[in-house]
């Protein structure tokens, strides 16, 4: 079993996968998406819940259950991102740091960024799909 959850974006959904991570008669992993102090978040350690609802909602982390036991084990619980995916980048001192140091890098590997992390929504949205 394995599951990818974000509490701050869908708290249901990391109930409901620490319920099936606990059910599954074999080894579970869930693993969970939360901002530290390394991130520099902008608004603040305070705010890390919103922070996590911010990574989903820009595709920058994506929220699935896959249960070997379930009818369709694979299950996409994120939706199409709504967010922008740099001005999630934006919100964080580390990567503020390497655009203001290394503007042209930065806006490459943040574009790709944006990219791969679209790319992998697709991949699992297909996946979902085709159980």
């Amino acid at each position: 079993y394995v599951a990818q959850v974000a509490m701050g974006a869908d708290p249901n959904q990391l109930i409901r996968a620490i319920r099936e991570a606990e059910a599954y008669e074999g080894p579970s992993i869930i693993i969970a998406y939360t901002p530290c102090l390394s991130h520099g978040l902008k608004c603040g350690m305070g705010n890390a819940q919103l922070e996590m609802k911010h990574a989903v909602e820009a595709g920058y982390w994506h929220l699935y259950r896959f249960n070997p036991a379930a009818e369709k084990p694979f299950t996409l619980d994120s939706k199409k991102p709504k967010a922008a995916y740099g001005d999630f980048l934006a919100g964080e001192v580390r990567y503020a740091a390497l655009k203001r140091t290394f503007p042209e890098n930065a806006e490459n590997f943040f574009a790709k960024g944006a990219e791969l992390a679209a790319a992998k929504f697709d991949r699992y949205r297909k996946m979902e799909e085709n159980q």
